[in-house]
């Protein structure tokens, strides 16, 4: 995979005495992130509990809001490109954070596909229960049929689903390639009206300049970096600029295999963040 191109390191923020290759410390950062990450969950917890209690299908509105006043929070503007689609739509999209699920969240209304670990997390696993996250063992394949009849079983019903086909973050510099399995969703019996809609996301400035790939760095989660640790990092970093490019849906029927399907949407994903990435329109 191609990588992408960044804006060079050396360039001087006018008046500022920085220069983008420094680490910007924002002192209160992760105070205000904290105090509205708790204010969002006080607030929106409980009604999101009843709301899934009533009506035990499908997402309520509470999980977008959340996600929206959390990205904020963590002063994150997003911008949007793209006409979005919804009902009964895969949504797929490129990796790179943990920051991507409050930022997509904050965008997408459906239920997020993730490593089972992410059940065991505590506060998390809390927030991702509320969303009716889909839990997923990838390291066992005896128990993958029943993980996709799970997932189709959500978009035959009608609802959302949010996909990471590379199968963890990546380094922000280039994607990893898509992995053809996670697509077996899209096979089968009913499966024909599903669209499938490919989401490019990046992360192109930090407080007003273009983010170096350097600075990427201090946004990509990847790895064994430590959830806490690397969540308080972020927060001090400042106003992130996030856009997201949402293409034009496609269907299982339009491609010859699955593996045809994981491919074309990667090719679009990554022409996407490349030029993201440049800076390009």
């Amino acid at each position: 995979m191609a990588e992408a191109d960044f804006a060079p390191d050396m360039v001087h923020r006018a008046g500022s005495g920085r220069w983008p290759g420094e680490k910007p410390f924002q002192r209160i950062g992760p105070m205000k992130s904290v105090a509205g990450t708790l204010a969002a969950t006080g607030a929106l917890l409980g009604s999101a509990y009843v709301s899934n209690l009533v009506r035990p299908r499908g997402v309520g509105k509470a999980p977008l809001l959340w996600h929206k006043l959390v990205s904020r929070s963590l002063g994150v503007r997003i911008s949007q490109r793209g006409e979005q689609v919804s009902g009964a739509v895969l949504y797929v999209a490129n990796h790179l954070s943990w920051l991507d699920i409050p930022v997509l969240g904050s965008r997408l209304h459906g239920s997020f596909v993730a490593k089972a670990e992410v059940g065991k997390m505590g506060f998390v696993s809390l927030l991702a229960d509320v969303q009716r996250t889909i839990y997923v063992e990838r390291s066992r394949r005896t128990s993958s049929g029943s993980q996709a009849e799970s997932i189709q079983d959500r978009l035959k019903g009608g609802d959302n689903v949010i996909l990471f086909p590379e199968g963890t973050s990546n380094d922000g510099v280039r994607l990893l390639p898509f992995k053809s399995t996670l697509f077996s969703v899209t096979d089968g019996a009913g499966m024909d009206a599903v669209r499938i809609q490919p989401i490019t996301l990046a992360y192109t400035h930090l407080n007003g300049l273009p983010l170096t790939r350097s600075r990427m760095m201090d946004i990509a989660w990847v790895g064994d970096m430590e959830l806490g640790a690397h969540a308080m990092d972020v927060m001090r970093l400042g106003r992130i600029k996030a856009e997201i490019v949402f293409h034009p849906p496609v269907r299982r029927c339009d491609f010859a295999n699955r593996k045809a399907l994981a491919l074309h949407c990667q090719q679009v994903i990554a022409g996407s963040y490349r030029q993201l990435m440049r800076g390009e329109p």
